[in-house]
């Protein structure tokens, strides 16, 4: 009979616990790391996207004052500005803030800006980032 003999160089299959532990324990790393990093992408989104509105908006009134120079900003309504927007889409643009509230459109005003309550809002607190906020074209 051959008498068989553990051998200490024998290769064993499988992961141990403290391995598989680890493995996991870098996997939820790394997916927390991801998740935090779409939510400022989410939000830059948002941001860039409300600029792109304010933007026409802004555009729209200067082509409506082209056509009327005669006219004063603050007495602008929705309904003068619409046919001067992008594609005539038939209404105002919206946005909403990082949170999800409804913005309100100040188009009073050059350039235009949304507000939140009487605040203008503008979560990035700065009027040359280009986000929230038209500038100067």
């Amino acid at each position: 009979m051959i008498a068989r003999h553990h051998s200490p160089h024998r290769l064993e299959k499988g992961l141990s616990l403290v391995e598989m532990s680890l493995v996991i324990g870098v996997m939820l790393g790394l997916a927390t790391i991801v998740t935090y990093s779409i939510s400022g992408i989410l939000d830059w989104k948002t941001g860039r996207d409300a600029t792109e509105k304010l933007r026409a908006v802004y555009i729209a009134q200067k082509g409506y004052l082209a056509d009327r120079p005669s006219k004063n900003v603050a007495t602008f309504t929705s309904e003068d500005l619409i046919p001067y927007l992008p594609g005539n889409p038939g209404a105002m643009p919206s946005a909403t803030t990082t949170d999800g509230q409804a913005l309100t459109l100040n188009l009073t005003v050059m350039p235009p800006h949304f507000t939140l309550g009487e605040a203008r809002y503008d979560p990035s607190d700065s009027q040359s980032d280009g986000l929230w906020d038209v500038g100067t074209l």
